[in-house]
């Protein structure tokens, strides 16, 4: 292990995050230490440090929870991960409590999530449990043109989405509504069109629109100039023109923004599955009973099993989904400037923070 290694720390909400040196080793069993090599700056991540979302573990901590890496230590029973290159998932389940065996290790009680429950990856380095990890293939992704630290953000931008999308059942033939075409959104109009769906985007910026429209949405909508009504009686058009169902939307709210919500709440049609995929603190005031009314239903969408990454990442590796259009790489040491950008709305692409070398 390197002897340099290092963390940035956050010590409380809107101070400047600081780096920090630590030991990655001794590991306990099962653990293995990650040496980073990106980790993508999220949504959720500006909302711990800037509006207090709650953390599961206490100040100091470091974030970020997007992590990809190579395996430069491993506790006892972990050794066969010496060397591998890895994706650590979002949220790492126990594997071993009643719901992670009835296969509901997204809500385990005991999982760990990195920025949030354990120490994260804005880092040289990462602690965390070896199961779960996914092996990633150096070869198909250099054929792919991929760096390991570009699919960082499969670790939740694209996984979470995968989840909501194979959750709700979209296929060939179906039409899917994406309201929030940048990030995670840009994402699950990728996925759902990998999937067979016919894809309509929803969003308030006309570059986020263009950029997707290149990349798996067949229609896209300006909410901007458009009200609900007029939303949803532009996609009824599009399902009629293109012969879709004007039934059983699959409608995929990804903005994390009150409007954004209140948007895809409005586009429930009947027998419609409404995934909620963005986070936001705000509050919406909705008319429930329209889910009875449409016979539709509703369900979030918090992280993803890390059994379902291989075939996330598979979707990459082919060519199915691209990473490389909608991310940028910076240096980790810029993370107090970038946390603003992004902040403010700066930037267009994820962010993957590159630890020094």
């Amino acid at each position: 292990m390197q002897p340099s290694a290092y963390r940035w720390m956050m010590t409380a909400a809107n101070a400047p995050l600081t780096r920090i040196a630590f030991d990655p080793v001794p590991l306990a069993a099962g653990e293995v230490a990650v040496e980073v090599a990106g980790c993508g700056v999220c949504h959720t991540d500006l909302g711990y440090y800037y509006d207090g979302v709650r953390l599961n573990h206490p100040l100091p901590l470091t974030l970020g929870h997007e992590v990809s890496g190579r395996v430069a230590a491993a506790g006892a029973g972990a050794e066969t991960w010496l060397g591998k290159s890895v994706i650590v998932p979002a949220v790492l389940p126990c594997g071993e409590c009643d719901l992670c065996r009835r296969g509901r290790g997204t809500i385990c009680r005991r999982q760990k999530m990195p920025g949030n429950d354990i120490q994260g990856g804005f880092a040289s380095h990462i602690v965390v449990p070896a199961r779960g990890l996914c092996a990633v293939d150096e070869a198909r992704l250099e054929a792919a043109g991929l760096s390991l630290a570009d699919v960082s953000v499969v670790a939740d931008a694209l996984t979470t989405p995968y989840q909501a999308v194979k959750r709700a059942g979209v296929g060939p033939g179906s039409l899917a509504v994406v309201v929030g075409a940048g990030g995670i959104g840009g994402y699950a109009a990728q996925i759902a069109h990998a999937f067979g769906a016919t894809v309509v985007a929803i969003d308030v910026d006309a570059e986020k629109l263009a950029a997707i429209a290149r990349h798996g949405a067949a229609a896209t909508l300006d909410a901007r100039k458009m009200d609900g009504r007029a939303l949803k009686g532009a996609i009824l058009d599009f399902a009629k023109q293109r012969r879709l169902p004007e039934t059983e939307w699959f409608i995929f709210e990804c903005s994390g923004t009150a409007a954004g919500q209140l948007t895809a709440f409005g586009l429930l049609v009947h027998g419609a599955t409404l995934s909620v995929v963005g986070f936001t603190l705000d509050k919406v005031e909705l008319r429930l009973s329209n889910l009875m009314a449409f016979d539709a239903q509703a369900r979030g969408n918090w992280g993803c099993p890390p059994e379902l990454y291989p075939a996330a990442l598979d979707l990459v590796l082919d060519g199915k989904v691209q990473i490389k259009p909608f991310v940028e790489q910076r240096p980790l040491d810029e993370i107090n400037a970038v946390f603003d950008a992004v902040h403010r709305h700066q930037l267009q692409r994820r962010v993957v923070l590159v630890p020094n070398t």
